[in-house]
Protein backbone atom coordinates (compact mmCIF):
# COMPACT_ATOMS: atom_id res chain seq x y z
CA UNK A 1 0.00 0.00 0.00
CA UNK A 2 1.51 3.13 -1.02
CA UNK A 3 0.31 6.75 -0.71
CA UNK A 4 -0.11 7.04 -4.27
CA UNK A 5 -2.88 4.71 -4.76
CA UNK A 6 -4.27 4.95 -1.00
CA UNK A 7 -6.37 7.12 0.83
CA UNK A 8 -5.53 8.49 4.14
CA UNK A 9 -8.82 6.69 5.50
CA UNK A 10 -7.74 3.30 4.34
CA UNK A 11 -4.35 4.29 5.36
CA UNK A 12 -5.24 5.06 9.24
CA UNK A 13 -7.29 1.51 8.91
CA UNK A 14 -4.08 -0.34 8.37
CA UNK A 15 -2.04 1.19 10.64
CA UNK A 16 0.05 -0.40 12.98
CA UNK A 17 -1.11 2.02 15.30
CA UNK A 18 -4.81 1.07 14.52
CA UNK A 19 -4.20 -2.40 14.63
CA UNK A 20 -2.43 -2.45 18.19
CA UNK A 21 -5.67 -0.43 18.96
CA UNK A 22 -7.96 -2.94 18.09
CA UNK A 23 -5.74 -5.72 19.45
CA UNK A 24 -6.14 -4.19 23.03
CA UNK A 25 -9.87 -3.71 22.36
CA UNK A 26 -10.58 -7.13 22.10
CA UNK A 27 -7.71 -8.08 25.05
CA UNK A 28 -10.37 -5.98 26.83
CA UNK A 29 -13.37 -6.92 25.88
CA UNK A 30 -12.81 -10.25 26.74
CA UNK A 31 -10.83 -9.34 30.28
CA UNK A 32 -14.75 -8.12 30.71
CA UNK A 33 -16.43 -10.95 30.21
CA UNK A 34 -13.79 -12.48 32.57
CA UNK A 35 -14.69 -10.34 35.33
CA UNK A 36 -18.54 -10.91 34.83
CA UNK A 37 -17.92 -14.89 34.96
CA UNK A 38 -15.74 -14.01 38.31
CA UNK A 39 -12.85 -15.43 37.36
CA UNK A 40 -11.32 -12.16 37.09
CA UNK A 41 -11.32 -9.49 39.96
CA UNK A 42 -13.24 -6.77 39.09
CA UNK A 43 -12.14 -3.59 37.65
CA UNK A 44 -9.21 -4.66 35.76
CA UNK A 45 -10.33 -4.04 32.59
CA UNK A 46 -10.90 -0.30 33.42
CA UNK A 47 -7.86 -0.07 34.75
CA UNK A 48 -6.22 -1.28 31.36
CA UNK A 49 -8.50 1.02 29.68
CA UNK A 50 -7.47 3.97 31.63
CA UNK A 51 -3.60 3.52 31.99
CA UNK A 52 -2.51 1.57 28.47
CA UNK A 53 -1.23 3.71 25.86
CA UNK A 54 -0.35 1.88 22.18
CA UNK A 55 3.22 2.54 21.47
CA UNK A 56 4.10 0.64 18.03
CA UNK A 57 7.51 1.51 18.05
CA UNK A 58 7.96 -0.15 21.63
CA UNK A 59 6.31 -3.47 20.74
CA UNK A 60 8.67 -3.31 17.31
CA UNK A 61 11.49 -2.90 19.56
CA UNK A 62 10.38 -5.42 22.22
CA UNK A 63 9.20 -7.64 18.98
CA UNK A 64 13.50 -7.69 18.16
CA UNK A 65 14.21 -9.56 21.08
CA UNK A 66 11.06 -11.90 21.65
CA UNK A 67 10.50 -12.75 18.04
CA UNK A 68 6.62 -13.46 18.51
CA UNK A 69 4.44 -9.64 18.06
CA UNK A 70 1.73 -10.85 20.62
CA UNK A 71 3.85 -11.24 23.49
CA UNK A 72 5.49 -7.75 22.55
CA UNK A 73 2.45 -6.79 22.79
CA UNK A 74 1.62 -8.35 25.58
CA UNK A 75 4.52 -7.49 27.43
CA UNK A 76 4.34 -3.80 26.58
CA UNK A 77 0.65 -3.63 28.40
CA UNK A 78 1.94 -5.13 31.52
CA UNK A 79 4.77 -2.53 31.66
CA UNK A 80 2.26 0.03 32.10
CA UNK A 81 -0.80 -1.37 33.88
CA UNK A 82 1.21 -3.85 36.08
CA UNK A 83 -0.11 -6.42 37.92
CA UNK A 84 -3.62 -6.25 36.61
CA UNK A 85 -2.51 -7.79 33.33
CA UNK A 86 -2.57 -11.15 35.16
CA UNK A 87 -5.92 -12.24 33.27
CA UNK A 88 -5.18 -10.60 30.16
CA UNK A 89 -5.31 -13.35 27.40
CA UNK A 90 -6.60 -15.84 30.01
CA UNK A 91 -7.72 -18.70 27.71
CA UNK A 92 -6.63 -16.97 25.00
CA UNK A 93 -4.19 -18.18 21.78
CA UNK A 94 -2.44 -15.40 19.66
CA UNK A 95 -4.86 -16.59 16.83
CA UNK A 96 -7.68 -15.93 18.94
CA UNK A 97 -6.79 -12.24 19.08
CA UNK A 98 -5.15 -11.60 15.38
CA UNK A 99 -7.96 -13.29 13.57
CA UNK A 100 -10.72 -11.30 15.65
CA UNK A 101 -8.55 -8.42 15.40
CA UNK A 102 -8.13 -9.10 11.10
CA UNK A 103 -11.72 -9.28 10.83
CA UNK A 104 -12.35 -5.77 12.80
CA UNK A 105 -9.90 -4.50 10.17
CA UNK A 106 -11.40 -6.04 6.89
CA UNK A 107 -14.55 -5.30 7.55
CA UNK A 108 -13.72 -1.22 8.61
CA UNK A 109 -11.75 -1.27 5.09
CA UNK A 110 -14.39 -2.93 3.46
CA UNK A 111 -16.98 0.31 4.36
CA UNK A 112 -14.82 2.17 2.63
CA UNK A 113 -14.79 0.07 0.07
CA UNK A 114 -18.82 -0.11 -0.23
CA UNK A 115 -18.95 3.50 -0.14
CA UNK A 116 -16.77 3.74 -3.42
CA UNK A 117 -18.52 1.64 -5.13
CA UNK A 118 -22.15 2.94 -4.21
CA UNK A 119 -20.87 6.09 -5.45
CA UNK A 120 -20.16 4.42 -9.21
CA UNK A 121 -23.08 2.85 -9.07
CA UNK A 122 -24.77 6.08 -8.72
CA UNK A 123 -22.42 7.68 -11.63
CA UNK A 124 -23.22 5.12 -13.60
CA UNK A 125 -27.20 5.20 -13.26
CA UNK A 126 -26.78 9.39 -13.67
CA UNK A 127 -24.73 8.91 -17.09
CA UNK A 128 -27.23 6.33 -18.38
CA UNK A 129 -30.68 8.36 -17.46
CA UNK A 130 -28.57 11.45 -19.41
CA UNK A 131 -28.09 9.38 -22.50
CA UNK A 132 -31.11 7.02 -23.03
CA UNK A 133 -31.75 8.71 -26.11
CA UNK A 134 -28.33 8.48 -27.65
CA UNK A 135 -27.88 6.48 -30.54
CA UNK A 136 -23.99 5.32 -31.51
CA UNK A 137 -23.03 2.33 -33.24
CA UNK A 138 -22.70 -0.80 -30.98
CA UNK A 139 -19.86 -2.65 -31.77
CA UNK A 140 -19.24 -6.21 -31.68
CA UNK A 141 -15.65 -7.08 -31.84
CA UNK A 142 -14.78 -4.10 -31.99
CA UNK A 143 -16.22 -3.60 -35.34
CA UNK A 144 -19.86 -1.84 -36.21
CA UNK A 145 -22.47 -4.50 -35.45
CA UNK A 146 -26.19 -2.17 -35.04
CA UNK A 147 -27.06 1.02 -33.20
CA UNK A 148 -27.64 1.06 -29.93
CA UNK A 149 -28.39 3.93 -27.05
CA UNK A 150 -25.27 4.90 -24.82
CA UNK A 151 -27.49 5.31 -22.11
CA UNK A 152 -27.91 1.53 -22.49
CA UNK A 153 -24.19 1.17 -22.86
CA UNK A 154 -23.89 2.60 -19.32
CA UNK A 155 -26.73 0.95 -18.12
CA UNK A 156 -25.38 -2.14 -18.67
CA UNK A 157 -22.23 -0.86 -17.11
CA UNK A 158 -24.28 0.06 -13.80
CA UNK A 159 -25.70 -3.29 -13.41
CA UNK A 160 -22.43 -5.05 -13.44
CA UNK A 161 -21.44 -2.70 -10.56
CA UNK A 162 -24.63 -3.26 -8.78
CA UNK A 163 -23.60 -6.76 -9.07
CA UNK A 164 -20.35 -6.27 -7.92
CA UNK A 165 -21.70 -4.44 -4.73
CA UNK A 166 -24.17 -7.25 -3.91
CA UNK A 167 -21.16 -9.78 -4.65
CA UNK A 168 -18.89 -7.73 -2.00
CA UNK A 169 -21.50 -7.70 0.40
CA UNK A 170 -21.90 -10.79 0.70
CA UNK A 171 -18.30 -11.38 1.23
CA UNK A 172 -17.88 -8.75 3.50
CA UNK A 173 -20.73 -10.81 5.85
CA UNK A 174 -18.61 -14.24 5.34
CA UNK A 175 -15.29 -12.27 7.02
CA UNK A 176 -17.62 -10.44 9.78
CA UNK A 177 -16.16 -13.39 11.99
CA UNK A 178 -13.78 -14.12 14.80
CA UNK A 179 -12.77 -16.47 17.37
CA UNK A 180 -11.63 -16.79 20.96
CA UNK A 181 -11.66 -20.95 21.29
CA UNK A 182 -8.78 -21.34 22.07
CA UNK A 183 -5.28 -23.30 20.61
CA UNK A 184 -6.93 -25.60 18.55
CA UNK A 185 -10.62 -24.41 18.79
CA UNK A 186 -12.00 -26.76 21.50
CA UNK A 187 -12.82 -24.17 24.13
CA UNK A 188 -10.59 -26.28 26.78
CA UNK A 189 -10.31 -23.38 28.40
CA UNK A 190 -12.76 -20.87 27.40
CA UNK A 191 -16.75 -21.21 27.48
CA UNK A 192 -18.79 -20.93 24.36
CA UNK A 193 -21.33 -18.48 26.08
CA UNK A 194 -18.84 -16.03 26.55
CA UNK A 195 -17.01 -16.76 22.91
CA UNK A 196 -20.29 -15.23 21.98
CA UNK A 197 -20.96 -12.70 24.26
CA UNK A 198 -17.75 -10.81 23.52
CA UNK A 199 -17.70 -11.06 19.76
CA UNK A 200 -21.21 -9.94 19.33
CA UNK A 201 -20.19 -6.87 21.40
CA UNK A 202 -17.21 -6.58 19.11
CA UNK A 203 -19.76 -6.69 16.27
CA UNK A 204 -19.09 -9.76 14.86
CA UNK A 205 -20.44 -13.44 14.27
CA UNK A 206 -18.66 -16.56 15.90
CA UNK A 207 -16.59 -19.22 13.72
CA UNK A 208 -18.62 -22.21 14.53
CA UNK A 209 -15.67 -25.10 14.60
CA UNK A 210 -12.63 -22.84 14.16
CA UNK A 211 -9.53 -24.81 14.00
CA UNK A 212 -6.83 -22.71 15.78
CA UNK A 213 -7.79 -19.90 13.11
CA UNK A 214 -11.08 -19.08 11.17
CA UNK A 215 -11.03 -20.70 8.16
CA UNK A 216 -9.10 -19.15 5.06
CA UNK A 217 -11.92 -19.99 2.38
CA UNK A 218 -14.03 -17.18 3.88
CA UNK A 219 -11.16 -14.86 3.14
CA UNK A 220 -10.57 -15.81 0.22
CA UNK A 221 -14.31 -15.13 -1.26
CA UNK A 222 -14.07 -11.66 0.46
CA UNK A 223 -10.55 -11.17 -2.06
CA UNK A 224 -12.36 -13.20 -4.72
CA UNK A 225 -14.95 -10.45 -4.64
CA UNK A 226 -12.48 -7.59 -4.78
CA UNK A 227 -11.24 -9.33 -7.39
CA UNK A 228 -14.49 -9.91 -9.22
CA UNK A 229 -15.31 -6.10 -8.67
CA UNK A 230 -11.60 -5.02 -9.96
CA UNK A 231 -13.15 -6.85 -13.62
CA UNK A 232 -15.96 -4.80 -13.71
CA UNK A 233 -13.78 -1.43 -13.01
CA UNK A 234 -11.65 -2.96 -15.49
CA UNK A 235 -14.22 -3.36 -18.36
CA UNK A 236 -15.46 0.07 -18.33
CA UNK A 237 -12.26 1.60 -17.74
CA UNK A 238 -11.03 0.00 -20.89
CA UNK A 239 -13.94 0.42 -22.72
CA UNK A 240 -13.74 4.12 -22.19
CA UNK A 241 -10.40 4.15 -23.66
CA UNK A 242 -11.55 2.72 -26.53
CA UNK A 243 -14.30 5.79 -26.47
CA UNK A 244 -11.36 8.09 -26.50
CA UNK A 245 -9.53 6.65 -29.28
CA UNK A 246 -8.51 9.76 -32.21
CA UNK A 247 -10.32 7.00 -34.76
CA UNK A 248 -13.61 7.02 -32.25
CA UNK A 249 -13.77 9.89 -30.35
CA UNK A 250 -16.80 9.52 -28.56
CA UNK A 251 -16.33 10.54 -25.34
CA UNK A 252 -13.10 11.42 -23.17
CA UNK A 253 -11.95 11.48 -19.56
CA UNK A 254 -12.14 14.27 -17.92
CA UNK A 255 -9.04 16.71 -19.07
CA UNK A 256 -8.24 19.38 -16.19
CA UNK A 257 -7.34 22.80 -17.51
CA UNK A 258 -4.00 22.92 -16.58
CA UNK A 259 -3.31 19.30 -17.36
CA UNK A 260 -0.30 17.97 -19.56
CA UNK A 261 -0.84 14.91 -21.61
CA UNK A 262 2.18 14.21 -22.96
CA UNK A 263 6.22 15.54 -21.93
CA UNK A 264 6.98 15.86 -25.57
CA UNK A 265 3.41 16.09 -27.63
CA UNK A 266 1.79 18.98 -26.45
CA UNK A 267 -1.87 17.79 -28.42
CA UNK A 268 -1.49 14.93 -26.42
CA UNK A 269 -5.21 14.05 -23.79
CA UNK A 270 -4.73 10.56 -22.73
CA UNK A 271 -6.88 8.59 -21.24
CA UNK A 272 -4.37 8.03 -18.16
CA UNK A 273 -6.91 7.87 -15.90
CA UNK A 274 -8.56 4.60 -17.41
CA UNK A 275 -5.32 2.97 -17.75
CA UNK A 276 -4.78 3.67 -14.17
CA UNK A 277 -8.02 2.07 -13.32
CA UNK A 278 -6.49 -0.87 -15.89
CA UNK A 279 -3.40 -1.59 -14.19
CA UNK A 280 -5.28 -1.63 -10.60
CA UNK A 281 -7.83 -4.16 -11.57
CA UNK A 282 -4.38 -6.54 -12.27
CA UNK A 283 -3.04 -6.03 -9.45
CA UNK A 284 -6.63 -7.02 -7.60
CA UNK A 285 -6.77 -10.46 -9.45
CA UNK A 286 -3.08 -11.30 -8.06
CA UNK A 287 -4.12 -10.56 -4.61
CA UNK A 288 -7.04 -13.18 -5.23
CA UNK A 289 -4.79 -15.52 -6.17
CA UNK A 290 -2.59 -15.56 -3.27
CA UNK A 291 -5.99 -15.79 -1.16
CA UNK A 292 -6.87 -18.82 -2.86
CA UNK A 293 -3.47 -20.58 -1.64
CA UNK A 294 -4.30 -19.65 1.52
CA UNK A 295 -7.02 -22.09 2.37
CA UNK A 296 -4.90 -25.07 2.57
CA UNK A 297 -3.46 -25.21 6.18
CA UNK A 298 -1.94 -27.69 8.06
CA UNK A 299 -4.31 -29.69 10.38
CA UNK A 300 -5.66 -26.98 12.97
CA UNK A 301 -3.00 -24.25 11.43
CA UNK A 302 -0.06 -22.89 10.55
CA UNK A 303 0.77 -19.12 9.66
CA UNK A 304 1.90 -20.03 5.57
CA UNK A 305 -0.98 -17.65 5.46
CA UNK A 306 -0.24 -14.75 7.46
CA UNK A 307 2.65 -13.25 6.11
CA UNK A 308 0.50 -13.16 2.70
CA UNK A 309 -2.56 -11.55 4.33
CA UNK A 310 -0.20 -8.84 5.75
CA UNK A 311 0.76 -7.60 2.43
CA UNK A 312 -2.54 -8.42 0.39
CA UNK A 313 -5.32 -7.43 2.87
CA UNK A 314 -3.96 -3.76 2.76
CA UNK A 315 -2.97 -3.43 -0.66
CA UNK A 316 -5.95 -5.52 -2.06
CA UNK A 317 -8.50 -3.21 -0.31
CA UNK A 318 -6.53 0.23 -1.06
CA UNK A 319 -6.50 -0.97 -4.41
CA UNK A 320 -9.91 -1.54 -4.73
CA UNK A 321 -11.23 1.82 -2.80
CA UNK A 322 -8.60 3.81 -4.39
CA UNK A 323 -9.35 2.13 -8.35
CA UNK A 324 -13.55 2.60 -7.81
CA UNK A 325 -13.34 6.07 -6.40
CA UNK A 326 -11.11 6.79 -9.49
CA UNK A 327 -13.61 5.39 -12.16
CA UNK A 328 -16.44 7.06 -10.57
CA UNK A 329 -14.73 10.59 -10.63
CA UNK A 330 -14.14 9.48 -14.74
CA UNK A 331 -17.84 8.61 -15.42
CA UNK A 332 -19.42 11.84 -13.62
CA UNK A 333 -17.01 13.69 -15.44
CA UNK A 334 -16.85 12.05 -18.53
CA UNK A 335 -17.48 14.25 -21.68
CA UNK A 336 -19.57 12.76 -24.38
CA UNK A 337 -19.78 13.66 -28.10
CA UNK A 338 -23.11 12.38 -29.70
CA UNK A 339 -22.32 14.48 -32.81
CA UNK A 340 -19.29 12.27 -32.93
CA UNK A 341 -21.81 9.36 -31.98
CA UNK A 342 -23.59 9.64 -35.00
CA UNK A 343 -21.31 10.86 -37.64
CA UNK A 344 -19.55 7.23 -36.73
CA UNK A 345 -22.99 5.40 -37.17
CA UNK A 346 -23.30 7.21 -40.60
CA UNK A 347 -19.70 6.02 -41.47
CA UNK A 348 -20.43 2.76 -42.29
CA UNK A 349 -22.69 3.38 -45.12
CA UNK A 350 -25.74 1.77 -43.17
CA UNK A 351 -24.25 -1.61 -42.95
CA UNK A 352 -25.64 -1.37 -39.61
CA UNK A 353 -29.48 -2.35 -40.77
CA UNK A 354 -28.58 -5.26 -42.70
CA UNK A 355 -30.36 -7.81 -40.18
CA UNK A 356 -33.30 -5.62 -40.76
CA UNK A 357 -33.28 -6.52 -44.28
CA UNK A 358 -32.37 -9.76 -43.82
CA UNK A 359 -35.70 -10.18 -41.51
CA UNK A 360 -37.62 -8.37 -44.29
CA UNK A 361 -36.33 -11.19 -47.14
CA UNK A 362 -37.43 -13.39 -44.75
CA UNK A 363 -41.25 -12.21 -44.10
CA UNK A 364 -41.74 -11.84 -47.99
CA UNK A 365 -41.23 -15.72 -47.93
CA UNK A 366 -37.40 -16.40 -48.73
CA UNK A 367 -35.51 -18.90 -47.36
CA UNK A 368 -33.32 -17.28 -44.78
CA UNK A 369 -29.74 -18.85 -46.28
CA UNK A 370 -30.81 -17.40 -49.45
CA UNK A 371 -31.66 -14.08 -48.00
CA UNK A 372 -28.54 -13.66 -46.04
CA UNK A 373 -26.16 -14.27 -48.69
CA UNK A 374 -28.26 -11.61 -51.02
CA UNK A 375 -28.07 -8.74 -47.82
CA UNK A 376 -24.49 -9.90 -47.63
CA UNK A 377 -22.94 -9.00 -50.84
CA UNK A 378 -24.59 -5.47 -51.18
CA UNK A 379 -23.95 -4.56 -47.67
CA UNK A 380 -19.83 -6.21 -48.72
CA UNK A 381 -19.77 -3.76 -51.85
CA UNK A 382 -21.00 -1.00 -49.54
CA UNK A 383 -17.96 -1.72 -47.13
CA UNK A 384 -15.49 -1.91 -49.97
CA UNK A 385 -16.82 1.80 -51.11
CA UNK A 386 -18.60 0.69 -54.30
CA UNK A 387 -22.12 2.43 -53.27
CA UNK A 388 -23.92 2.67 -50.04
CA UNK A 389 -25.98 -0.26 -48.94
CA UNK A 390 -29.53 1.36 -48.93
CA UNK A 391 -28.59 2.56 -52.32
CA UNK A 392 -26.93 -1.42 -53.94
CA UNK A 393 -30.08 -3.02 -52.37
CA UNK A 394 -32.49 -0.33 -53.85
CA UNK A 395 -30.54 -0.96 -57.52
CA UNK A 396 -30.38 -5.20 -56.72
CA UNK A 397 -32.82 -6.71 -59.35
CA UNK A 398 -32.94 -9.65 -56.68
CA UNK A 399 -34.03 -7.58 -53.67
CA UNK A 400 -36.76 -5.73 -55.73
CA UNK A 401 -38.42 -8.79 -56.79
CA UNK A 402 -39.65 -8.39 -52.96
CA UNK A 403 -39.15 -5.52 -51.32
CA UNK A 404 -40.65 -1.68 -52.41
CA UNK A 405 -38.38 0.89 -52.26
CA UNK A 406 -40.93 1.85 -48.78
CA UNK A 407 -40.09 -1.23 -47.64
CA UNK A 408 -35.89 -1.19 -48.73
CA UNK A 409 -36.47 2.71 -46.76
CA UNK A 410 -38.48 1.08 -43.87
CA UNK A 411 -35.36 -0.92 -43.13
CA UNK A 412 -33.29 1.88 -42.17
CA UNK A 413 -35.12 3.45 -39.52
CA UNK A 414 -32.41 4.13 -36.31
CA UNK A 415 -35.74 4.34 -34.05
CA UNK A 416 -36.02 0.69 -34.80
CA UNK A 417 -32.97 -0.13 -32.21
CA UNK A 418 -33.92 2.09 -30.00
CA UNK A 419 -37.61 0.98 -29.85
CA UNK A 420 -37.30 -0.70 -26.43
CA UNK A 421 -34.77 1.35 -24.32
CA UNK A 422 -37.17 2.59 -21.89
CA UNK A 423 -38.43 -1.12 -21.83
CA UNK A 424 -35.09 -2.27 -20.96
CA UNK A 425 -34.51 0.89 -18.10
CA UNK A 426 -37.65 -0.52 -16.64
CA UNK A 427 -36.49 -3.84 -16.04
CA UNK A 428 -33.51 -2.72 -14.17
CA UNK A 429 -32.04 -4.15 -11.02
CA UNK A 430 -33.73 -2.03 -8.48
CA UNK A 431 -31.28 0.39 -6.30
CA UNK A 432 -28.55 -1.11 -3.90
CA UNK A 433 -29.58 -0.79 -0.19
CA UNK A 434 -27.32 2.59 1.20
Amino acid sequence: MIDRYSTARMRETWSSKRRWDLFLGVEVAYLDALEEDGIAPTGNAAHIRKTVAIDPDRIDTLETTLRHDVIAFLTHVEEQAGDVTRFLHYGLTSSDVLDTTFALQLVEAAGHCRQELANLERALMDLAERHRGTALAGRTHGMHAEATSFGLVALGWREMAVRALARFDAATQEIRVGKLSGAVGNLAFGDPAREVRVLTRLGLGVEPAATQVVARDRHAAFFAAIALAGNVLDHIALNIRHLQRTEVGEANEPFGSGQRGSSAMPHKKNPVMCENVCGQARLLRAYALASFENVALWHERDISHSSAERVIAPDATATLEFATKRLAGIVKGLVVHPDRMAENLARSGGIIHSEAVLLSLVRRGMKRQDAYGLVQRNAMKAIQGDGTFENNLMADPDVRLRLSEDEIGACFALAEHLKFTDAIFARRTPDPVA
